[in-house]
Parts: structure tokens; C-alpha cells; sequence
């Protein structure tokens, strides 16, 4: 029914059907703002709301995008939520007093922190999103709220630790202001939108970061899959080996995956194909930046807008307030739009999904740092001849690594049970946390005595409440080829170890070097949560370029595999 406000003559015949557009999208709006009016009426008389006509929606070409209202509802949600505890959230007041009596709906005008999303306030310094008063007016006179970055991301920027989610496994330090699952909520109405998924994946925390229920998240729509930090990977790493290993294990995940990228951040590696492709598969559609806590989308995002800012002027003002990266899973805690592209179209970057069985989730914030590679990996490799060198005393008394332990940093212990002879245990992961081996014996001794010394972490106040390393794991890995290794043994979070039933050195190993077992045997104990992953051996370094075998692909494999680019 056509509102008698209007006239038909004064109306095109073809701005009919976009007329028709936004009332569609109204009834959804005005439901979720007028729940959070109702439940405080008094609050519709204060000076907090704004009331605005469906004018201001605008029609046709003018109407707002999926992801406009997107970010709105997440605002108002944030808005309202806050409300409820704290009467001093900042939003912006009211210019009218006088309601209009037309349809429109009520709207809720908040303004959030450019750095992390959370909702500008000035009650709470501990909280994400806090202003200094003053500085909150003299940017609101000037309108330049939208500038404001909130003292915890200065600090976050000053490498200072203040998380902001609580609930996730033992968090601590700053305002528990936001839980995990708050944000993972924040993400699901993606899966009913229109929209184009670009998915991070840390390389070195492959298994732990790729998010196996990313269709909760995403749903039916498409997926540009970003493996980030491949300039951590060791030296001389053939990146075509690793790019079809990419695509094999996400093939194996059965996700509409449009195409893989091997990208850097830091070095801008493979960024442009990445942008490329996404100017490609927007076909007007926002683009929404998903990934696990602390996966480096904020560092994605820079990357991008440095790398279209050169040719792009929409780009370089996005980059003058561009989101803040720290070491600090929980950065974000709520949707950033950015405008990243001259040609139209919006870029958001998402609040990280927090995963519980991620070495991350176990630690205090302050170890949160040694956890996060910072150079170039350098496998760490123990055999026989190690513990040999070590362990002088017993060298007659063992040919293998039989009954010795490797403990990595407090968070993990590897017993090694049976294994052969010549048998290689390598070690890629953060070179803070440090690896020591000692006699299977007296493993549990050296662990009492030294956490929060030699084996760190856990350090600090957080050894007393350490809970130890509570779930184990027995591993029978068998193997068939001592041409190459057997498996990787992933720990989430923190890296891998790759198990070589015939170390790299001996180029030809004699027959009697192999033995008719073939099956290694090891256990391996981590923090309560923390999840083990026995997958396909990553092909890194030198030798993986020489063991590597690619499958043979059918055609219709051929036709569906999407393609990988570095």
C-alpha cells in the first residue's frame, strides 16, 4: 500500500521497485531497536537517541548495504547491552526532541573506536572503548568521533597486554568486558547475508586456526582462503609443494573455497593477488575479513590498504585510521567498516574467533608474546646422536630415543615409547619457548622442579595456579616409505613436530638400519583443552622439495580444486 504521503504521478515507474527495497529491511531494523527501547522507556525522553525519517535510509543506489545494517545492529546491540549495566555509555544526543510522526524508525547513533570496535565511553578506564571527557566533547564538537582511538588500544599500540575477553580458558589482565562466545555470536548473522568471506589461516598453527566449523559462521557463501605468515617458514621452502599441500587438506574440509593465497603481511608477498581477486568476487558484495583470535587480520587489513593506497585515495584516508594489531587475541572486539576500495564497496574487519583449544587460551597474557613466532623458523632436531652428546653417562646403555622425554617449554612433553634406531623428532615453533630432553624416568621430577624456570611457559604468579599438563595422548604412527617422514603431530597454537623415521643426514640408510617394526610409539601430554593434530608432513625447508609427492588428479578434480597463487 502506497503511504498517502505520496502521489503515483510523482513517482517513476521505475523507482517503484526500488522504493519497495528498504521497507524490506525496515521491519528487521525497527524490531531489534525497539526492543531495546521498550525494556527502558525512560529512556526515550533522555537526550541519547537520535530520530531519523526513512529519508535518511535512502532509496535505490542510496539504500543501505547488507553490511550497513550489519554493523548497525551490532552497534545498537553493543549500545544496548552496555546500557543495561552502565548509564554513562557515550552516544550521540539527541538534535530534536520532537518525534516525527512518519514511519520511520528510531536510531540509535553510536560511535565506536577505530581501532578496536568497541563502543566510545567514559566511565570505565578499564574497559575497552574509554575517552578521556574531555577529549570525548572536544572531538564531538569538531565532529571527529570517528577518530578516536580508546586508551586500551594505546596502550595495545605501546605493546602493553590488556586483553578484553573473558571466559576463554583463564584470560587475564584488563576489563573482562566481552566473552568468546558474545563474539562468535556477533559473526553468525553472516551465514543469511550476501557476502564474500576472506578467511585467515596462520601457517604455523594451520590445524589450530582454520576454524572447522566455519560454516556456522559463513554459511553457503563463497571463501578467498589466506594463509598468512608464510615468510616464517624455514629457508630454502618450496612454495609449490606447500601451496598443493594447502589446497589437499582444504579439499579435505569440503568448503566452497574459490581459490588459496600464500600471503605475508610483513613482506606484502602475495597481497596483490589476494586484492585482485577480491575486486574479482564482490560483484557488489561486502567483504567480511574472518578468522581465529590473533591470526593477523588487522595486519592483513593494513596490508591491504598499504598496498592500494599508492593508486587508491579512498585507501590512503582509510589507512590514517586503520585497526590496531597486537599480539593480544581479543584485539577487536567488535566490527570495523572500513571503505577500502574507489570504486565502491566496504571492507569489515570481524572480531577474532576465540578457539578454546588453542595454547593461547591456557596462558597468562603475559606469555602471550613467546607464543607468537617473530622470525624465520629453524627446525630443532633430536636423535640418537643428541641425547648421546647429552647424555654421556648412558651412552652404551641405549641405541635410540627409547625412554627419554622431550619436555617443549611447560606446555608440552613428549614420552617416546618405541621408536627406530635412527629416528628424528624435529621441532618448529617459537624459539621463546624453549625444548630440553631428559630420561623418561625422571621427566616428572625435572617438570616440578623446573616450571616457571627452565620450562616456561608458564611463568610468573601463574605457576602456583598452573593445573600441569593434564590430558595425554597415545600416538601409534605407522609408516610405510622411510624415504620421507611419516606424519607432522600439530599442537595447536604453538606448532608441530615432524616425525622422520629415518633422519635426513643418512642419504642412504643401510638395510640393517631398518628394522621390520613398523609402527613409533609415542605419548604425548599437553594443558587440559588443548587439542593434537596427526596430519600429512608439511613440506618445508630444503629436503621437503625432494620427498614431496603430488597426487594424480582426476578430471573432475581437475575442474572443482581450486587454484592456489603465491
Amino acid at each position: 500500500m502506497i503511504p498517502k504521503t505520496l502521489s503515483l504521478t510523482s513517482i517513476s515507474p521505475f523507482l517503484l521497485p526500488q522504493f519497495k527495497i528498504p521497507k524490506s529491511h525496515n521491519p528487521g531494523r525497527v524490531t531489534i531497536i525497539c526492543k531495546s527501547v521498550n525494556s527502558q522507556p525512560q529512556q526515550q525522553t533522555q537526550p541519547e537517541l537520535s530520530v531519523s525519517g526513512p529519508e535518511s535510509q535512502g532509496t535505490g543506489a542510496a539504500a543501505p548495504t547488507r553490511g550497513d545494517i550489519f554493523l548497525e545492529r551490532q552497534q545498537l546491540l553493543a549500545a544496548s547491552s552496555s546500557s543495561s549495566s552502565s548509564s554513562s555509555l557515550v552516544i550521540e544526543k539527541k538534535k530534536k526532541k520532537k518525534k516525527e510522526k512518519t514511519s520511520g524508525s528510531l536510531k540509535v547513533a553510536t560511535f565506536c573506536c577505530y581501532g578496536c570496535g568497541a563502543p566510545l565511553q567514559v566511565s570505565e578506564m578499564d574497559a575497552p572503548g574509554y575517552v578521556d571527557p574531555e577529549t570525548y566533547e572536544l572531538k564531538k564538537k569538531h565532529r571527529q568521533l570517528r577518530t578516536i582511538l580508546c586508551g586500551r588500544c594505546r596502550l595495545l599500540s605501546h605493546g602493553h597486554m590488556v586483553t578484553a575477553v573473558g571466559g576463554n580458558g583463564g584470560y587475564a589482565g584488563g576489563k573482562q568486558f566481552v566473552t568468546a562466545e558474545e563474539l562468535r555470536e556477533k559473526l553468525r548473522h553472516l551465514r543469511h547475508e550476501k557476502a564474500l568471506i576472506v578467511k585467515l589461516v596462520d601457517i604455523v598453527d594451520f590445524n589450530g586456526s582454520f576454524l572447522a566449523h566455519v560454516r556456522d559462521l559463513a554459511g553457503a557463501n563463497p571463501i578467498i582462503l589466506v594463509v598468512t605468515k608464510v615468510d616464517l617458514l624455514p629457508k630454502g621452502t618450496d612454495f609449490n609443494c606447500v601451496g598443493d599441500w594447502v589446497v589437499e587438506a582444504t579439499m579435505r574440509k569440503k568448503l566452497n573455497v574459490l581459490s588459496v593465497h600464500l600471503t605475508s603481511s610483513k613482506s606484502l608477498v602475495g597481497i596483490t593477488g589476494v586484492v585482485s581477486e577480491i575486486q574479482k568476487e564482490k560483484k557488489g558484495r561486502d567483504v567480511y575479513i574472518l578468522g581465529a583470535a590473533n591470526v593477523g587480520k588487522s595486519a592483513f587489513i593494513n596490508a591491504i590498504l598499504k598496498m592500494l593506497s599508492d593508486k587508491d585515495p579512498v585507501a590512503a584516508m582509510a589507512r590514517k585510521y586503520k585497526p590496531i594489531q597486537s599480539a593480544v587475541p581479543g584485539t577487536t572486539v567488535g566490527p570495523i567498516q572500513i571503505n577500502a576500495f574507489l570504486g565502491g564497496g566496504k571492507v569489515y574487519d570481524t572480531p577474532g574467533v576465540h578457539l578454546h583449544h588453542r595454547q593461547a587460551a591456557v596462558v597468562h597474557s603475559q606469555d602471550l608474546p613467546a607464543l607468537a613466532p617473530r622470525s624465520r623458523l629453524r627446525g630443532q632436531s633430536f636423535t640418537k646422536e643428541v641425547v648421546k652428546d647429552q647424555w654421556v653417562s648412558e651412552k652404551t646403555e641405549f641405541n635410540s630415543l627409547t625412554g627419554f622425554s622431550i619436555f617443549w617449554g611447560g606446555l608440552v612433553r613428549i614420552d617416546v615409547l618405541k621408536v627406530l634406531p635412527e629416528t628424528c623428532l624435529t621441532f618448529y615453533g617459537p624459539k621463546a619457548v624453549k625444548l630440553h630432553i631428559v630420561p623418561t624416568n625422571k621427566a616428572d621430577d625435572f617438570y616440578k622442579k623446573e616450571l616457571g624456570g627452565l620450562l616456561t611457559p608458564p611463568s610468573g604468579e601463574q605457576v602456583e595456579e598452573w593445573a600441569g599438563l593434564e590430558t595425554a595422548r597415545q600416538l601409534r604412527i605407522t609408516f610405510d616409505d622411510t624415504q620421507r617422514p611419516a606424519c607432522d603431530v600439530a599442537i595447536s597454537g604453538l606448532g608441530w613436530i615432524t616425525v622422520e623415521t629415518v633422519s635426513q643426514a643418512l642419504k642412504e640408510p643401510d638395510a640393517d638400519v631398518i628394522p621390520d617394526a613398523t609402527v613409533i610409539s609415542l605419548d604425548v601430554h599437553v594443558p587440559k583443552a588443548v587439542e593434537i593434530f596427526v596430519r600429512p608432513p608439511l613440506p618445508v625447508g630444503k629436503v621437503g622439495g625432494e620427498w614431496y609427492q603430488y597426487r594424480d588428479l582426476t578430471e573432475k578434480e581437475e575442474e572443482t580444486r581450486p587454484k592456489w597463487y603465491f
